[in-house]
């Protein structure tokens, strides 16, 4: 029995998952990406930040400017032989399509791709501009990325009005969940002083374990807010501790522990700082903190980007999709705070950095369709 043809979406994004492009490497997915983009007219820059490759391609000098975002890079596969078919060959079989990246994000980027040459297409002389973003630094340290970019594009005041990325935000079925927004993510580096010594004769010694355990245990008991109509209510997790020198018979002369903040729109990096400190010091603890501020939050409320992305979904899959702020970070953070309208659309994301990550064949190629919808219901030619 012969196989059926890969659709146009599938074979770019098969083509995209054979380059193995473990973060921060590209492998040659933007070459890929920006040799079609470019036969659309597309202006193609690439920007290399260190070890990170950028691309900024547009189409377009008008407003309004919408943007797909993505990114090439993948997490590491870890043991090869646990995977069912090869991480890296981008093989179809019964209608799914296996691969790293398959779901995060290369199958989104084939679909964004794939609309905007049908679309262009049909509408040669469509109003404003189309622009693609995409990185090779979004599963990595986020440092040399779309950052960095956004902040070249603030620097010649390049502005972007609404924007769309890829990310896996489905759950059950494509399109039941878009992101509308993303709660900012805090992340504290503690390490408490105490006096190392041996467990026999404690009075010698100051355990800092012991010390820090209250103030943690009201770190996380505490209410930091009750959320708001769009975000759940801040959360403070404990991510690490580590003290010891690994002997038994050793009271620690630090402890080290970490922790994380995502918190809504409710609280300020300011706001959290201040309180933890205040515990701390509360406690008398002899320590010292520093912070990563990963990402603040940020939201589209309801609008015309939205409002066209659920209506496109509706009408080529017939979900009605529900707007949510749930998940980790990604890095439309960073082009919210140009005050661009961002919203996240992609396929479901249940083996999303899992061993056998896959994806729905078909649901690519719906995907591509609602994307395709969404720039017609923005940039059409007027009637």
């Amino acid at each position: 029995m012969s196989q059926q043809p890969l659709s146009d979406v599938i074979e770019l994004a098969s083509a995209l998952i054979q380059r193995p492009s473990v973060t921060p490497e590209d492998a040659g997915c933007q070459n890929l990406i920006n040799s079609r983009l470019e036969k659309l007219g597309f202006n193609i820059e690439e920007h290399f930040f260190i070890d990170t490759l950028n691309t900024w391609a547009r189409r377009g000098t008008e407003g309004p400017h919408f943007c797909f975002a993505g990114h090439t890079d993948v997490v590491p596969v870890g043991n090869e032989k646990d995977w069912r078919h090869p991480p890296f060959a981008g093989l179809v079989e019964n209608g799914v399509l296996h691969g790293r990246g398959a779901a995060d994000m290369k199958g989104s980027l084939a679909a964004m791709v794939v609309a905007t040459e049908r679309f262009v297409a049909k509408y040669p002389n469509h109003t404003g501009s189309i622009s693609f973003l995409i990185t090779s630094d979004e599963e990595g340290p986020f440092i040399n990325g779309t950052t960095k970019v956004v902040d070249l594009l603030e620097a010649r005041n390049e502005k972007i009005d609404m924007c769309l990325v890829g990310e896996p935000s489905s759950r059950d079925t494509l399109g039941d969940v878009v992101k509308n927004g993303r709660r900012g993510s805090l992340t504290g580096h503690l390490t408490v002083k105490g006096i190392q010594g041996h467990v026999a004769y404690p009075h010698l010694a100051k355990n800092p374990i012991h010390d820090v355990a209250p103030a943690l245990a009201e770190l996380s008991s505490k209410v930091w807010d009750t959320g708001n109509a769009y975000f759940p209510a801040t959360s403070f997790q404990i991510s690490n501790i580590h003290g010891g020198t690994g002997a038994g018979n050793v009271i620690p002369g630090t402890v080290e522990v970490q922790f994380n903040f995502r918190f809504s729109t409710e609280l300020s990096v300011e706001d959290l700082q201040n309180g933890v400190n205040d515990i701390l010091k509360a406690h008398q603890l002899d320590y010292e903190l520093n912070w990563t501020v990963n990402g603040l939050p940020f939201l589209t409320e309801p609008g015309e980007l939205l409002n066209v992305t659920l209506d496109a979904i509706k009408e080529v899959t017939g979900v009605t999709a529900n707007a949510e702020t749930t998940g980790g970070t990604s890095d439309g953070r960073f082009i919210a705070q140009t005050g661009c309208k961002v919203i996240e659309l992609g396929p479901i994301n249940k083996t999303i950095h899992q061993v056998d990550e896959h994806v729905c064949a078909k649901s690519l190629d719906d995907l591509a369709l609602i994307y395709e919808s969404i720039l017609e219901k923005l940039l059409a030619n007027p009637k």
